[in-house]
């Protein structure tokens, strides 16, 4: 059982801690401030805590809190380099914790799918061990990135859950408007894409070829997409990645120019 803690308890970090609780390989203890979050939480976990300095005493302590109060729990830690330190703080770099820590560091943009096991999450390659691996296959699928790719990952799978609730809801709401009760048109559109990413995450085919396979000629698949091959559809989907990526970065810019001053 690896010995971990989770230092902020909102929603991301509490996603993380029903997904380690579902896994079932973590001793966690999960640490905030807030009463009421703690709770939230304390059927997921073995203790419960508002003092960082317990929630220290672990092999992985995540740090899962907003950027703005990352310098002051990193203060509060006293962390060896034995232990690793991972910090989901958008926009805070490798270099900033680095340098408020003796433990090894690894940064993560997770989304809040963690807390059902199918998270995707990106790494940063420089300082990920086989344990933070072995800790995000629990929780999901990621990929090993340079930190420098962050923003555009944190706008593909950080905020990209947004963009597929979005999609999600279009197709619910055709089925609605084509007949059907909502319950079953959300749940049709719902399940439709969680198996239609299954499918391109196990299958040996490009997203192309699984298109062709399910574009019979003259059926009715193929005169659906032929509308969207039509649209503007993919390019605003990616305008609204791209927007994402762009604020990512501001946000990022705007908390180095706070740690300068």
């Amino acid at each position: 059982m690896v010995q971990t803690s989770v230092i902020g308890c909102g929603n991301m970090g509490s996603a993380l801690i029903k997904g380690l609780w579902r896994a079932g390989n973590h001793t966690v203890t999960a640490c905030d401030l807030d009463p009421d979050a703690l709770e939230s939480v304390a059927d997921y976990v073995d203790r419960t805590t508002s003092d960082v300095s317990e929630a220290a005493d672990a092999d992985v302590v995540i740090v899962a809190v907003k950027p703005d109060i990352v310098g002051a729990v990193l203060e509060e830690l006293d962390l060896s380099p034995e232990q690793t330190l991972i910090s989901i703080a958008a926009g805070v770099s490798t270099d900033y914790v680095e340098a408020r820590t003796d433990a090894n560091v690894v940064r993560i943009m997770p989304n809040l799918a963690a807390e059902t096991g199918d998270m995707a999450a990106a790494v940063t390659a420089e300082g990920v061990t086989d344990e933070v691996r072995e800790l995000l296959d629990d929780v999901g699928e990621f990929a090993e990135i340079d930190e420098e790719r962050m923003d555009i990952a944190t706008a593909v799978n950080g905020s990209g859950p947004a963009f597929v609730f979005y999609l999600i809801q279009a197709m619910a709401d055709a089925g609605v408007e084509g007949g059907l009760e909502p319950d079953d048109a959300e749940t049709l559109a719902a399940q439709t894409f969680k198996g239609a990413a299954e499918t391109v995450l196990r299958s040996d085919r490009s997203v192309e070829e699984l298109i062709d396979a399910v574009c019979s000629p003259n059926g009715t698949t193929i005169e659906g997409m032929e509308v969207l091959w039509d649209s503007d559809a993919d390019a605003d989907v990616a305008a609204a990645v791209t927007a994402a990526e762009e604020r990512s970065a501001e946000l990022a810019s705007e908390f180095a120019s706070e740690d300068d001053e």
